[in-house]
């Protein structure tokens, strides 16, 4: 991708009064381009390029989200990343099963910590779906559904509903959370 810097020439370096109106009203006037490799080249606007090139990607990016919401699946003895639109269509799809939610951000020190361990739980509980979502600027309105407070906070659910809740990085606490929601 190269960095490209319009120059186009000021109206007030052009000679004469009808020369600076007719080049300052047409639109279609190229510009002189330099990318940063230096080559020059000539295009009708560069800026309206760049713009429709972001559209188009927008509209790719929200087709990909659909997709990727309507076709969630958590894997078996893995950590299933959720997102606000993934979350509950996963959560209905485990049915009766126990689901665990381990709600993070990218820059908490326990979240890190604690992560290796919850891969561990996953690989070890095949019966129970692991989630984690990044509670992010993205997630933030899941999030708030789902009521944290803190992180890491881990959500286990059972039919689709919250039955207990365990706060920080405490391994211990969450291992006896889900065996006495396996057991019930």
């Amino acid at each position: 991708m190269a960095l490209r810097i319009s120059l186009s020439t000021p109206p007030s370096l052009h000679s004469t009064p009808s020369q600076r109106s007719s080049s300052s009203s047409s639109s279609l006037v190229p510009n002189r381009c330099i990318d940063w490799s230096g080559t020059k080249r000539r295009v009708p606007s560069a800026i309206s390029m760049d713009r429709k090139r972001e559209s188009v990607g927008v509209v790719r990016s929200s087709l990909e989200a659909t997709q990727e919401a309507a076709g969630a699946v958590a894997v078996e003895g893995q950590v299933t990343e959720v997102t606000k639109d993934t979350f509950w269509p996963i959560v209905k799809a485990a049915g009766d099963k126990v689901v665990v939610l381990d709600m993070y951000t990218q820059w908490c020190g326990p979240c890190k910590i604690i992560a290796p361990r919850y891969q561990e739980l996953s690989e070890k509980n095949l019966d129970v779906v692991f989630l984690k979502l990044d509670c992010n600027q993205d997630n933030k309105p899941l999030a708030k559904e789902l009521g944290i407070r803190v992180v890491p906070t881990f959500k286990i659910l059972k039919e689709g509903k919250i039955v207990k809740e365990v706060t920080g990085a405490k391994i211990d606490d969450l291992v006896y959370a889900i065996e006495t929601v396996k057991s019930s």
